[in-house]
């Protein structure tokens, strides 16, 4: 398999289309025949990391390589920041709008979803600027 990537422009505030890029991007790696836990995780995680573009940023960008060994997964966006992440690591911990929340989102899962589910995470802020989120998955077999 040679590398691959793609991008998915994620747009905050949009709920209707929440969910685009991480089924767009499930779709592709079940095509590719990975391993089905595998495309589960990425699909969790891509899935929590666009959710929390859509809720909390103005803007953003998911950008993925696939390749033989791993698939990286960089989410950039445009917005507030994390000012604590290690607070936002918790389990229950959200700054989710009541309006975010009354539609059934930030209940504050998504950062340690994406944790799990991935091999390595990195989380990158800046208050006022941005976050960017560095998650990578190892292809075994």
């Amino acid at each position: 398999m040679k590398d691959m990537k793609f991008e998915y422009p994620l747009e905050g505030g949009d709920f209707i289309k929440a969910g685009y890029a991480s089924s767009s991007l499930k779709k592709i790696l079940n095509q590719l025949n990975l391993d089905p836990d595998l495309v589960r995780r990425i699909a969790v995680a891509t899935y929590e990391a666009e959710v929390n573009v859509v809720a909390h940023a103005f803007r953003g960008i998911m950008k993925v390589l696939v390749s033989p060994e791993r698939i990286l997964i960089r989410v950039e966006d445009e917005g507030p920041g994390i000012p604590d992440i290690g607070k936002a690591m918790q389990e229950g911990y959200s700054t989710a709008s009541d309006r975010v929340r009354e539609m059934g989102f930030g209940a504050g899962m998504g950062l340690s979803n994406i944790k799990k589910n991935t091999d390595k995470l990195e989380i990158h802020s800046e208050l006022n600027k941005g976050t960017v989120l560095e998650m990578t998955t190892l292809i075994k077999g």
